[in-house]
C-alpha cells in the first residue's frame, strides 16, 4: 500500500511540474514564441533535414513527447541572478552590515557569483535554450533560401511563400510553401578547347563526366565536374592548372525545359608587367628530387649526401638512414610528369614510416632546364627522436584482486637497423592482495603478475621472394615480428604463457586492409590447477551442495574441518569418485558433476596453439566525424595443421590419447567470423547504428573442444549489455558457471543515438545474441545449438545510456535490462527480470561498436 501511494505521489508531482511549466515565461506580450515550423513542397510535408536546415529559425528542441526540456531549463534560471542578489542585499541595510561583519566587504560582493546565488542559473542557461522568437525578416530570408535550393537542384521556376498563424497567446507557427515547377534537363554540352594539351587530356576523360545530356540540372554536378577535371589535369602533369580556369555558360533552349551547356576551359594567365597575358598550359616533368633528412634545406650546408635511384639525399651530419628505406617511400621520381596523387601518396608513405614528423614537399621551377617546364621536388624531413620512453602506474580492483598496483614501462627505438624499422619493448608488473585466496603466511601482497613484449616492425614484406608484383609499395606493406611472455602467481590458476606472431599487413585500397598472421603461436601452462575451486567459487558451491546430500558415502578425507569439500584436493577426489561410481548419486546429480568435471578439465588444461589466420577489413568511413558509413570485417583461422604434419608418427600421447608436443596436446581447429557495422546519420545529431556478428570454431583431429582463449563469450560492455561479461549462455543453460563460453556466437545490436545537451548525448539500444556449443564434446542439450529452433534462445537486452564527449574520447554509461531471458522456461522468458534491481550498469570508453 505504501509503495502504491509513493508511486501515485511521484506521478502527481511529475504531472504537476509539467503543467506548471510555462514556455512563454520569457516572451514579451507583443512578440511570439515560435512553436512549430514546417515546410510543404508541392503541398507535401518535407522531413528531409537538408531542406529543413534552410530555415533560419526553428522551434526550440524537444526531448520526449514533444516536451521543450532545454527551453524550460532556460526559463527556470533567473534572468540576472547577480543583480537580484544586489537588490536583495540593499533592500535592508542591516543585511549588508551583518554579512560584512561575518565575512568581509570583498567576500559579500563576491557572493553574487557564488553557485547558490547565480551558479545554478548560469548552468541552466548554458545547457538550456532561450526562447525562439518569431522574426519575420529571417522568415523572408528563409523563403529565398528555399528558392535557391530548388533552383540549384534543377527547378529553375521554384517559388516559395510563408504563412504565420497565431495559435495561442504569445505563440505562433510558420508554414513555408514551395512550388517547384517543372525540372530542367541538360540537353547538350559543348566543349570549347583552349589548347592542344588540355584538349587531348579532356578527350581521355570525357566519358567519365559527372554532368551529361538527359540528366536533370544540379549545380553540385557542375562543381563536382570542375573538381574532377582539375584533379585529372593536375595528375597528368598540368602543374599550373586550378579550378577557376573551368567555367560554364548555361542557357535555356528556347522556351522549353532544356538547357544548353558550354564548357569553357581558359588558358593559363600570368602577369606580365601591368597586364595579364594568356598562354597554353604545359605539362611539367620532374627533373630532380632532393630529400633533406634533417630539414637543413640547403645543399651547401650538407655534410653527407648520396644519390640513390636518381634521388638526391642530403644530411647536415652523417646520414643515419639506408637510402633504400627512404626512396622506397617516395613515389616522385625524375622523369615522371607532375602529379598531385604522387605528392599525396609520398606524404602518406613517409608518415607511415613513423620515424619522421609530417613531411613537407615543395616544387620549384627548374630554371636551368631548357624546356622551361621542369620542376625540382624538395622533400623536407624532420626525424623523430630515436628513443621514446613511457611509463605508467595504476591502482586496480577486480573480482579476484581486492587491491592491486600495476606498473608499465615501454621503450620505442626508431630506425633500429637504419632501414626505418621500429622496435618496441614493453613490460608490466602487477602485485595485489586477495582475501579469497589461500594465504598461509598472511602476506598482504599475495598476488603477482609479470610480463614483457617485444615487437619489431619493418616497412616492407619480408619474404624469400619478391612480393612487389602483387603487393606494391603503394599498398604500404609492413611486417611485424612479436613475442611476449608473462607469468602469474596466485592469480587464478597461476599461469605461464608465451606468444609469438609473424604477421604481414597492407592496404589494397585506401579504406581496405588485409592482415595475414603466417604464424600465431600461443603456449599456456597452468601451474596450479588445484586452485580451480578457490577461484571459481560459484562452481565450488554447486559441487559442494551436491556433496552435502551424500555425506554418509563420502570419504572424510574429502572434507575440511567445517564439513564441506576441501577446495583443492577434496573437490577433485569427490568428482572422480562420482564419475567412477564409487559414490552412488542420482542421475541428475551425476550429470551436473560430469559437466563440472568437463569444465575443470577444459580450464585447467595446458594449451599449445600454432595457427595461421587472415583478416580482411573494408570500411567506407572517411574520418571520425563521418557517421554515415558501413564496415565489414572477416577472419578465417586454422590451427594445428603444421604441428600435425610435423608429428607424423603421433607416438607421444596423453591420458586422453591426444598427440602431444613438449608434453602438451596441441590444438586443431578451424574458425571463421564475420562482423558488419552500418550507421545511418538521420540528422546532424541523430544516428542509427547497427552491428551484426557471427562466429564459429570447429575442433577436429587432435581436439574435441576449442581452447578457452579462442572461444566466445556473451554479455558485457560491448556486447549484450543486459548481462555481465561471461554470464550469458551457453544456450538456455542460464550462465551457471563463473565464466561461460562456447564455440559458436551470434550477436546483433541496434542503437539510436541522439543529443541531449551540449556534449551530453543519449542512446536507446537493443542487444540480441547468445553463444552455443556445436561440433564439440559438450553433450548437455541446454548448451548446444541443435537446429534453427535454437534461435529461440537468442537473449534480448534493452536499455538506455548516456555518453559525454570529451573530444579526445567518449565516456559511456549504459543501463541494460533483461528483456527476453532464454534461461527461463519458454512461457516465462519475456520481461521476468525487467526492473532496476536486476539491471546491469556498464561503464565504457567510446561507442560499443
Amino acid at each position: 500500500m505504501i509503495k502504491t501511494c509513493s508511486k501515485i505521489l511521484l506521478i502527481f508531482v511529475l504531472v504537476s511540474f509539467l503543467f506548471a511549466c510555462n514556455p512563454t515565461k520569457r516572451v514579451a506580450a507583443d512578440i511570439f514564441l515560435l512553436t512549430k515550423a514546417e515546410v510543404l513542397v508541392d503541398s507535401k510535408k518535407v522531413t528531409k533535414e537538408e531542406v529543413l536546415n534552410l530555415m533560419l529559425q526553428k522551434p526550440n528542441n524537444t526531448f520526449i513527447f514533444g516536451y521543450p526540456l532545454k527551453l524550460e531549463m532556460y526559463n527556470l534560471a533567473k534572468v540576472n541572478a547577480d543583480s537580484s542578489y544586489q537588490a536583495w542585499l540593499l533592500k535592508k541595510p542591516e543585511r549588508y552590515d551583518r554579512l560584512s561583519k561575518l565575512l568581509s566587504e570583498k567576500q559579500v560582493a563576491r557572493l553574487g557569483q557564488a553557485f547558490f546565488v547565480s551558479g545554478l542559473s548560469n548552468i541552466l542557461k548554458e545547457n538550456g535554450e532561450p526562447p525562439v522568437i518569431l522574426d519575420t525578416l529571417k522568415t523572408i530570408k528563409s523563403t529565398d533560401k528555399f528558392e535557391t535550393y530548388y533552383f540549384d537542384h534543377g527547378y529553375l521556376d521554384a517559388v516559395s511563400s510563408f504563412k504565420i498563424d497565431s495559435v495561442a497567446p504569445k505563440k505562433a507557427t510558420i508554414t513555408y510553401s514551395v512550388t517547384k515547377g517543372n525540372p530542367y534537363f541538360v540537353d547538350s554540352i559543348t566543349y570549347k578547347p583552349s589548347s592542344f594539351i588540355i584538349d587531348s587530356l579532356y578527350q581521355l576523360t570525357k566519358n567519365q563526366m559527372v554532368i551529361g545530356t538527359g540528366k536533370q540540372y544540379n549545380l553540385s554536378d557542375f562543381a563536382n565536374e570542375r573538381t574532377r577535371l582539375t584533379t585529372f589535369f593536375r595528375n597528368h602533369g598540368v602543374y599550373k592548372f586550378q579550378e577557376n580556369y573551368i567555367n560554364y555558360n548555361i542557357y535555356r533552349n528556347d522556351d522549353s525545359d532544356k538547357l544548353n551547356v558550354d564548357l569553357i576551359i581558359d588558358q593559363y594567365s600570368k602577369k606580365s608587367g601591368d597586364s595579364l597575358v594568356k598562354e597554353p598550359f604545359d605539362i611539367y616533368k620532374i627533373s630532380q628530387v632532393n630529400v633533406f633528412t634533417d630539414n637543413a634545406g640547403k645543399k651547401e650546408y650538407s655534410a653527407d649526401s648520396i644519390s640513390y635511384n636518381n634521388i638526391n639525399i642530403y644530411s647536415s651530419a652523417k646520414l643515419n638512414f639506408k637510402p633504400k628505406a627512404i626512396t622506397d617511400a617516395i613515389f616522385i621520381n625524375p622523369g615522371n610528369v607532375y602529379s598531385d596523387y604522387r605528392r599525396s601518396i609520398t606524404t602518406q608513405s613517409l608518415s607511415n614510416l613513423k620515424i619522421f614528423n609530417y613531411p613537407r614537399i615543395e616544387y620549384i621551377e627548374d630554371v636551368s632546364d631548357s624546356t622551361k617546364n621542369a620542376l625540382i621536388s624538395n622533400i623536407y624531413l624532420v626525424p623523430l627522436k630515436k628513443y621514446t620512453f613511457n611509463a605508467g602506474f595504476d591502482l586496480m580492483h577486480s573480482n579476484i584482486q581486492d587491491f592491486g598496483i600495476l606498473g608499465t614501462a615501454g621503450l620505442t627505438i626508431r630506425n633500429v637497423f637504419k632501414g626505418a624499422e621500429i622496435l618496441e619493448i614493453s613490460g608490466k608488473a602487477n602485485i595485489g592482495s586477495s582475501r579469497e585466496l589461500a594465504n598461509p603466511d598472511d602476506v598482504f601482497f599475495n598476488l603477482s603478475e609479470f610480463g614483457g613484449d617485444v615487437k619489431l616492425t619493418f616497412p616492407k614484406i619480408l619474404m624469400p621472394f619478391k612480393t612487389t608484383g602483387f603487393i606494391p609499395k603503394t599498398m604500404f606493406p609492413t611486417t611485424q615480428i612479436s613475442a611476449g611472455v608473462s607469468r602469474q602467481r596466485n592469480i587464478g590458476l597461476d599461469k605461464e604463457s608465451f606468444t609469438g606472431i609473424l604477421s604481414y599487413s597492407w592496404f589494397p585500397k585506401r579504406y581496405n586492409n588485409i592482415r595475414i598472421d603466417l604464424l600465431n603461436i600461443q603456449y599456456i601452462n597452468n601451474l596450479n590447477p588445484y586452485n580451480y575451486f578457490l577461484v571459481y567459487r560459484s562452481t565450488y558451491r554447486r559441487l559442494n551442495s551436491i556433496a552435502e546430500r551424500y555425506t554418509a558415502e563420502i570419504d572424510p578425507s574429502y572434507l575440511n574441518e567445517n564439513g564441506t569439500l576441501e577446495e583443492q584436493r577434496g573437490t577433485i577426489d569427490f568428482m572422480n569418485s562420482v564419475l567412477n561410481n564409487s559414490i552412488p548419486v542420482s542421475p541428475e546429480d551425476r550429470t551436473v558433476v560430469r559437466s563440472i568435471s568437463e569444465r575443470y578439465d577444459r580450464l585447467t588444461e595446458n594449451n599449445l596453439i600454432v595457427a595461421s589466420n587472415i583478416t580482411y577489413q573494408k570500411s567506407t568511413r572517411k574520418n571520425l566525424t563521418d557517421y554515415n558509413f558501413w564496415s565489414l570485417r572477416t577472419k578465417f583461422e586454422s590451427a594445428g595443421a603444421l604441428l600435425s604434419l610435423l608429428d607424423r608418427d603421433k607416438s607421444k600421447t596423453n591420458q586422453n590419447d591426444n598427440s602431444t608436443i613438449f608434453n602438451v596436446a596441441y590444438a586443431e581447429y578451424v574458425k571463421g567470423e564475420v562482423e558488419f557495422i552500418r550507421n545511418w546519420q538521420l540528422s546532424s545529431k541523430k544516428v542509427l547504428a547497427t552491428r551484426f556478428f557471427a562466429g564459429l570454431a570447429i575442433p577436429y583431429g587432435n581436439s574435441s573442444s576449442i581452447p578457452f582463449i579462442r572461444s566466445y563469450y556473451a554479455g558485457g560492455t560491448n556486447d549484450n549489455r543486459a548481462w555481465l561479461a561471461y554470464s550469458l549462455g551457453p544456450g538456455s543453460s542460464g550462465g551457471v558457471n563463473d565464466f561461460n563460453e562456447a564455440n559458436m556466437k551470434l550477436a546483433f545490436s541496434l542503437e539510436y543515438r541522439f543529443n541531449i545537451s551540449g556534449n551530453l548525448n543519449g542512446a536507446i539500444f537493443t542487444d540480441i545474441g547468445n553463444i552455443w556449443n556445436v561440433f564439440d564434446e559438450v553433450k548437455n542439450p541446454k548448451y548446444k545449438f541443435q537446429n534453427l529452433s535454437s534461435l529461440k534462445e537468442l537473449a534480448v537486452g534493452t536499455g538506455f545510456g548516456a555518453r559525454y564527449d570529451f573530444n579526445f574520447f567518449i565516456f559511456r554509461l549504459d543501463i541494460g535490462f533483461k528483456t527476453y531471458n532464454p534461461a527461463y522456461e519458454y512461457e516465462r522468458r519475456w520481461l521476468r527480470d525487467y526492473n532496476f534491481s536486476k539491471a546491469v550498469i556498464n561503464i565504457g570508453i567510446n561507442y560499443p561498436f
